[in-house]
């Protein structure tokens, strides 16, 4: 075989597999993800036995701590609709009420129970909606 036809047959096949492999990775990143619900939403499409991302404030006085169980609530960030959830493993420093958290839960029965070590909570942004009355002036 020619030199120059076998550095093309190689380039092929090296071409191929990397766009395989990149396509499985893709997919796989894809398919692994739990979709990003609010209280609302988790509250009138949750399966059980199924994982969620459940994402809202830390409702004012629901944190309470049984043991290794932090039992805590997550409402809805324009109030609303909140469920109560249990979860163990690592809370972040930052955790409190009134703090934005995501946290990946699954339901079981009537409740809802995170899976350990998922709890992450977000920092308050330093960048906040100018009122109404402001935007018009800019």
């Amino acid at each position: 075989m020619n030199p120059a036809r076998k550095r093309t047959v190689r380039l092929v096949v090296a071409l191929s597999a990397a766009v395989v492999l990149a396509s499985a990775l893709i997919y796989t990143s894809f398919s692994a993800a739990s979709p990003a619900l609010s209280p609302t939403q988790l509250a009138r499409q949750a399966q059980t036995g199924r994982s969620y991302q459940v994402t809202g404030k830390v409702a004012a006085g629901s944190v309470h701590r049984s043991g290794a169980i932090l039992y805590f609530s997550v409402e809805d960030r324009v109030g609303g609709t909140t469920i109560p959830l249990s979860y163990t493993g690592t809370v972040p420093d930052p955790f409190r009420e009134g703090r934005e958290v995501i946290v990946t839960v699954q339901k079981q029965g009537g409740s809802y129970v995170g899976e350990r070590n998922s709890l992450i909570t977000k920092c308050p942004s330093k960048y906040k909606t100018a009122p109404a009355a402001e935007k018009q002036n800019v």
